[in-house]
């Protein structure tokens, strides 16, 4: 269930994206969009465009010729003559002619212009009231050609459409003015080009033979091809002087603009920071020429919103339903993939947007993770639990062994260990007189007694029986040393117990410590069913263990000793010299056993 709520809300966030993005509407992502696009197109590297645009600047050089700026509707018209004697096939003039000056260069400068098909900049002006209201440009006013150029050549809009920091991104081919729906400067300069109309799609435009993908609202998207000059450039100066060949004009599209210093308008691009509007205009003929563009259409931006919701339902779901590292692999793995795409294809034309599915992607993965990791942390918690609780009636050891191990002994296993029984004998009249809730605190003080004299000796009480208790030394894993470490504990035991029992005020008796010892072959499993089980040693060793507590009782010893733990206690191991060694018969046995027998008076401990 919360994992089919984590899908949903994912598809709903990453469908939120798509739909805003397929609008065009803008958001915080532009800004980082723009950046990856400038990253990309820089990896790219540069790129040659056609031929068939060159660019006349009025440069440095031009204003210095002909001491300031602007330059004279007289000078206009011999730079105008120069070009259309060139040859030249159109000329697009991004310079804005809005006022009347002396009337004969005004004149001059019209008939230049009627000798070749011309286009002059016209600039529009925006309502930012209405901005956004139509996916075509709306001018709420728009800055014509002066009277006699609006008869002699064609207006164009150029204004430009830039992101956030000031960038130019796309060009609009279409404006909607107080005139009727206007061509940008860029369209009317093709047009005249190429001398056919342009026909409009859904998402694109045909420019003769060729169909160029345009974005939302018929906007051309810009790929500079380098630095500024990556358009060929020509100075004004040179043309004016006649020093240009005629070859360099001929049949080409002539794009008139200024790129002094500190006239005109520059923009920055990824490959300058400083380049002039000409330069951006010429870029954006070049392009609807046949020149490498880039393709951002309906198409492309369906793709961008799918891939939003997949990358977003599947990082949701990849990092909820798999391990978590697993998971932020997968999801990083297949989003490193994507923007790896996005750069290949970036190279071919194709600008796919790497911050959008990014975006769809990263919150929802970021609340799976979260929801993960509580969930996580509830089960450690509850594991915790468990395991604290499954120490309370399990050994430590073997609590640890099995959290860790889950499936440990689940076949039996076969295995030598040293085998204790301990017991206090007189017990019972001392329960009898005391009653339940002194017995109770008095067993409780014994097993506590018990456990931390065996663990300091790194043993295992398996079982606690009342006043009685089995203890194992060789489990988990047999030792070298476990019958000497066993002796140990049982000496220490005695000695441990007859103090305690000294010191403790008892209603009545005075009990004392059996120990029944005995070193061989026990069968190590899981005992019970299959939902209650214990952890047991079984087999004939533990049988004779439990004998020699009670053979240790009759004769009034407090450890009683096999012939097989004292061999492989050895020589050494701290072994102290029996009080007796006899054969004694064991119950369930057809042959006597060799005891050793310590009877440690409680006078002499």
């Amino acid at each position: 269930m919360v994992v089919a709520a984590l899908a949903l809300l994912a598809g709903l966030w990453a469908g939120l994206l798509g739909w805003s993005h397929l609008a065009g509407e803008r958001s915080p992502l532009d800004g980082v969009e723009a950046q990856l696009a400038d990253m990309r197109l820089l990896i790219a590297g540069r790129r040659e465009p056609p031929p068939a645009v060159v660019i006349v600047a009025i440069d440095d050089r031009t204003v210095a010729g002909e001491r300031g700026y602007p330059l004279s509707r007289q000078v206009l018209a011999k730079l105008v003559d120069a070009i259309a004697a060139g040859k030249a096939r159109a000329l697009a003039i991004d310079l804005l002619l809005l006022d009347a000056g002396v009337p004969e260069n005004d004149r001059a400068l019209a008939e230049a212009l009627s000798r070749i098909p011309s286009v002059i900049a016209a600039a529009g002006r925006f309502d930012r009231a209405n901005d956004g209201a139509s996916s075509i440009p709306g001018t709420s006013d728009v800055l014509w050609p002066a009277s006699p150029f609006d008869s002699s050549a064609m207006p164009g809009l150029v204004n430009i459409s830039t992101d956030s920091g000031g960038a130019p991104r796309h060009l609009p081919l279409l404006f909607q003015t107080d005139h009727g729906l206007t061509p940008a400067f860029v369209l009317r300069a093709v047009t005249l080009f190429t001398g056919q109309d342009p026909v409009f799609g859904a998402d694109r435009v045909q420019i003769a033979e060729r169909s160029v993908a345009l974005d939302l609202g018929f906007h051309l998207p810009l790929r500079f091809y380098g630095p500024r000059g990556a358009v060929e450039t020509l100075s004004a100066a040179a043309v004016l002087a006649g020093s240009v060949p005629t070859e360099r004009l001929r049949d080409r599209i002539v794009v008139i603009g200024a790129t002094a210093t500190a006239v005109g308008d520059t923009f920055g691009t990824p490959f300058d920071p400083v380049t002039p509007g000409v330069e951006v205009l010429a870029t954006g003929i070049a392009q609807l020429l046949g020149g490498p563009g880039l393709v951002r259409d309906g198409a492309v931006r369906r793709v961008d919103a799918g891939m939003t919701l997949a990358l977003a339902v599947f990082g949701a779901l990849t990092i909820a339903l798999t391990p978590l590292s697993l998971g932020t692999g997968l999801v990083a793995l297949v989003t490193g993939a994507w923007l790896l795409a996005t750069i290949a294809l970036f190279a071919q034309g194709y600008w796919f947007s790497g911050v959008l599915p990014l975006a769809g992607m990263l919150p929802p993965a970021a609340l799976a993770m979260a929801l993960r990791q509580h969930w996580e942390r509830r089960q450690s918690r509850g594991h915790a639990r468990a395991e604290a609780a499954l120490r309370q009636f399990q050994p430590p050891v073997l609590a640890e062994r099995i959290a860790r191990d889950p499936d440990f002994l689940r076949q039996p296993v076969m295995q030598s260990a040293a085998i204790l029984f301990v017991d206090l004998s007189g017990f019972t009249r001392l329960s009898e007189q005391a009653g339940p809730a002194q017995t109770r605190e008095f067993l409780k003080e014994f097993h506590t007694l018990v456990e931390n004299e065996i663990a300091a000796h790194d043993g295992l009480v398996m079982t606690f029986m009342g006043d009685g208790a089995m203890i194992v030394f060789g489990i988990p894993e047999a030792r070298p040393d476990d019958a000497t470490r066993a002796f140990a504990a049982a000496w220490d035991l005695i000695g441990d117990v007859r103090s305690w029992i000294d010191k403790a005020e008892l209603a009545a008796g005075h009990p004392d410590l059996r120990v029944g010892a005995h070193f061989g072959q026990v069968v190590v499993s899981r005992l019970g069913h299959e939902t209650h089980q214990h952890i047991m040693a079984t087999g004939d060793s533990v049988n004779v263990a439990s004998r020699l507590m009670e053979v240790a009782k009759e004769h009034g010893a407090a450890l009683a000793v096999s012939a097989e733990f004292m061999a492989a206690l050895g020589e050494g191991g701290g072994r102290r010299e029996p009080d007796d060694t006899r054969a004694i018969d064991i119950r369930g046995r057809r042959q006597p056993i060799s005891v050793a027998l310590w009877r440690m008076r409680q006078d002499a401990h």
